[in-house]
């Protein structure tokens, strides 16, 4: 009798311990080394897509763009889902035949069947604003010549009016990736806006922006014209 009880002991302990070893296996597999993420392929100059097109202003006017700029319904900017911030594309009204060239800098437009949302003056160019909507077809393009010619871009990470903060994240931009600097923008109030890199090109700028943002903070390019900079 003894025996038969140490024998059904001797059971539960091997149960129990069968159990422990394949609840750890399952957990150590559950705290493994995340999945890398296989991001999509950046747009390629050329790479169109068809869909519905709108329009967005007030209240959205002044706010801060998905970006980190803030919004300016009278630029020709754009929101869009996917593509990445300062893609350029063409946009095509097929109503009319009226194209407008645009800069990505929000997210949107979130509702089915759309595609883009123009700026106010977007989509003004393109005879939008009475309509509302219009079936359009996008093209990837390269950016105006302009932009492309500049000497030298960098990556706004922040605008403050309190110069001790703005100090604060040029270092630690300094710091993370080589290069910050404050610009002042004059008015009141006065702002100090945090600008980070020196690049030769817009692809080069685009590409650390990218890394700052994967960093988890806002980032988008910008030119270095004559700048008021403090390094």
């Amino acid at each position: 009798m003894f025996r038969a009880h140490l024998g059904m002991v001797s059971k539960r302990k091997r149960a129990a311990l069968a159990f422990l070893a394949a609840a750890v296996a399952l957990l150590s597999f559950g705290c493994g080394r995340p999945k890398r993420v296989r991001l999509p392929a950046p747009p390629r100059i050329g790479d169109t897509e068809h869909g519905v097109a709108s329009w967005y202003g007030h209240p959205y006017h002044g706010r801060r763009a998905a970006n980190g700029e803030i919004y300016d319904m009278e630029k020709f900017t754009a929101a869009h889902r996917t593509l990445p911030f300062d893609t350029w594309v063409r946009v095509r009204n097929l109503a009319n035949e009226r194209t407008v060239d645009v800069r990505i800098q929000d997210r949107g437009p979130f509702v089915d069947g759309r595609i883009i949302d123009l700026s106010h003056a977007a989509a003004r160019e393109i005879g939008l604003i009475g309509p509302g909507i219009a079936r359009v077809r996008l093209t990837v393009i390269e950016p105006p010549e302009e932009i492309r010619s500049a000497d030298r871009f960098g990556v706004q990470v922040g605008a403050f009016q309190d110069r001790t903060r703005a100090d604060g994240v040029r270092e630690n931009m300094r710091q993370r990736f080589g290069s910050a600097r404050l610009v002042e923008r004059p008015g009141s109030p006065q702002v100090w806006r945090v600008i980070v890199g020196d690049e030769e090109t817009i692809a080069a700028a685009a590409a650390l922006a990218a890394g700052i943002r994967e960093a988890g903070g806002p980032a988008f390019v910008v030119r270095l014209d004559n700048p008021v900079a403090n390094r």
